[in-house]
Formats: structure tokens, C-alpha cells, sequence
């Protein structure tokens, strides 16, 4: 883990830039907290009675990337990624022993953050609005939004690292 190099932010740049910087800094950090291990390892679930893993972060923060992304900003109306037959969002059932492939949700977590770059580039200003439902939402506040959303996600997978091989850090 402690190989891996994060992307540092924009210290003086537009204020789109510095938001991007700071998503992909939280981007990074995921990454960062996934390197090195094994898919076993990033399918544990080791702070019982949590359902929480690596790999159940990574799926759903693909999720996340689409939903707000995809669907919200660019409406697209892009399916969810991991459904329950009943429709439910199934991105943290992953169990030690199932199926979910670690390969598979890297690539498809990093497809759906390499086009939210490139939507939020195309953005005409970030005051460009999205829709989910009846309520409206800036680019800014979405970017500002996943920025929380990872940060939030990133602490749950410090301590998931750290009960796996003890490995800490930022």
C-alpha cells in the first residue's frame, strides 16, 4: 500500500479543477486502500455484524458514479449495475465465498469514474443542472456531494484495511 501514488489536488486552479482534483484525490484513496490484496481479502467482511468489504465498497461507489453521473447529470437512464431479483441494489451482498469478481468491479468502478471525467469536463459551467426525480442539482453540488461520498466510504475502508493486514495511513 505504501507504493501506491495518489494524484494531488490543485492547489491553485478554477474552481472545477480543484473540485475534480479533490474527487480524484478520494478516488485514489480507494484504490489505495484495495492495493495489494487478494480477492478473498477484499471480499471479508471483517467488522462483524457489519456486511461491509473492499470489494462491496468498490461496487457501490460504482453505483454511486453512475447514479449521479450518468443518470442525474447527463440523464441517461443507465440500469443500476448489482440488482436482487426484487430490483433492490445488491452492490454490498458480496460474500466470502460468492461470486462477485474483484477484476470485474475495478474495471467497471474505473469506466464509470473515467465518464464522470469526462462529462464533467464537457460541462458547459458547473452550474449546469441535473435531475433526479422533481429536484435539480448543480454539477457543483454533485461534484461537492461525491467528494463527501468517498471521503465517508474511505474511512469505512481504513478500518477494513487495517483489520485485514494492519496496514494504515491516509
Amino acid at each position: 500500500m505504501s507504493d501506491f501514488q495518489r494524484t494531488p489536488t490543485e492547489q491553485t486552479a478554477d474552481e472545477r479543477a480543484t473540485l475534480a482534483s479533490f474527487l480524484d484525490f478520494q478516488r485514489d484513496t480507494l484504490a489505495m486502500k484495495c492495493a495489494g490484496l487478494t480477492t478473498g481479502q477484499l471480499r471479508a467482511r471483517v467488522l462483524e455484524p457489519s456486511a461491509l468489504s473492499l470489494l462491496g465498497l468498490v461496487r457501490h461507489l460504482a453505483e454511486v458514479e453512475r447514479g449521479w453521473f450518468r443518470n442525474t447529470f447527463a440523464d441517461e437512464a443507465a440500469a443500476g449495475l448489482w440488482r436482487r431479483p426484487d430490483g433492490g441494489f445488491a452492490e454490498f451482498d458480496v460474500d466470502e465465498a460468492g461470486d462477485a469478481e474483484a477484476e470485474e468491479a475495478f474495471a467497471v468502478w474505473r469506466g464509470e469514474c473515467n465518464h464522470a471525467r469526462e462529462l464533467v469536463a464537457a460541462a458547459e459551467s458547473l452550474d449546469v443542472v441535473g435531475h433526479r426525480g422533481e429536484e435539480s442539482f448543480s454539477l457543483r453540488w454533485i461534484l461537492t456531494h461525491m467528494i463527501e461520498e468517498y471521503a465517508r466510504h474511505n474511512g469505512h475502508a481504513d478500518l477494513l484495511r487495517e483489520h485485514l493486514d494492519g496496514a494504515t495511513g491516509e
